[in-house]
């Protein structure tokens, strides 16, 4: 589903503040792998989800979705095969649009548009059925303004819109990092329960390496623009966070130097 072929990075080349981003990063993930990304900051993980949403150009190297080279599309015609949740809940979605609207706006993504504008009934159906399964009572408030809601519920439809209509690829960019500890369960229990009923192929940067255990059916770990560590099944559930620290020292030389991977034992 997604083919990740010596994509190299490097921003401010040939200043005083040159930056090697990712350094020939190869990753391959099948149908239906939810990989979660751990490593220090700096290592390339945002990095390499801005590159596979085309945020940025990649300087060399291949990125593939589905069989299809998106290395040179622009971020808008990747759109119709990435969805895509943001660390900060404000940027998924139009505060000053209904919830309705805002459903409507992902509902159509990637296709081609018309003049008129109108949701229909069973469209409102639809999106009132989607929205019960949050269980966060949204689906009694679908012309309330966006801007209105808490930053959880903003993430949880944020999560709904990127998942609306099914994406090759979902990107998680530490979606949870901005919430409140019991928030954050919420949003990641909602995640791995879209993530498993839909089938998707997802790829979540956390920084908390319990999440990072609990979830997903592999692990990878990134330092200094690569992958160090991909672990996935059978041991992967037995990996403790103690197991992680001690793999990131082998494989880099070093300590973690991020203090909230540190706290999250």
């Amino acid at each position: 589903m997604l083919t990740i072929t010596n994509v190299r990075k490097t921003f401010n080349k040939g200043t005083i503040n040159e930056k090697k981003a990712l350094c020939g990063l190869n990753l391959h993930l099948d149908p239906g792998d939810f990989v979660t990304v751990i490593g220090g900051n700096g290592a390339g993980k945002s990095t390499m989800l801005n590159m596979i949403a085309g945020v940025y150009p990649i300087d060399s190297g291949k990125i593939e979705i589905d069989g299809v080279n998106i290395s040179r599309e622009p971020e808008y015609k990747r759109a119709q095969y990435i969805g895509r949740v943001f660390q900060d809940p404000m940027r998924g979605t139009a505060a000053g649009m209904e919830i309705q609207e805002n459903l409507a706006l992902a509902l159509r993504r990637g296709r081609k548009r018309g003049l008129s504008w109108g949701i229909k009934a069973n469209e409102k159906d639809f999106y009132r059925e989607a929205l019960t399964k949050l269980g966060l009572g949204l689906q009694t408030r679908m012309t309330s303004k966006v801007g209105l809601l808490s930053g959880g519920q903003r993430q949880a439809l944020t999560l709904l819109m990127a998942t609306l209509e099914k994406p090759r690829l979902l990107l998680l960019d530490e979606h949870t990092a901005a919430l409140d500890p019991k928030t954050a369960k919420k949003v990641l229990e909602l995640t791995d329960e879209i993530i498993k009923e839909r089938e998707l192929t997802a790829l979540m940067v956390t920084h908390n390496m319990k999440d990072a255990i609990q979830y997903g059916n592999r692990l990878i770990m990134m330092h200094e623009g690569r992958i160090i560590y991909d672990v996935a099944g059978e041991e992967k559930k037995n990996l403790q966070v103690e197991d992680l620290l001690k793999k990131f020292g082998e494989a880099s030389g070093g300590e973690f130097a991020n203090d909230r991977m540190m706290l999250a034992k």
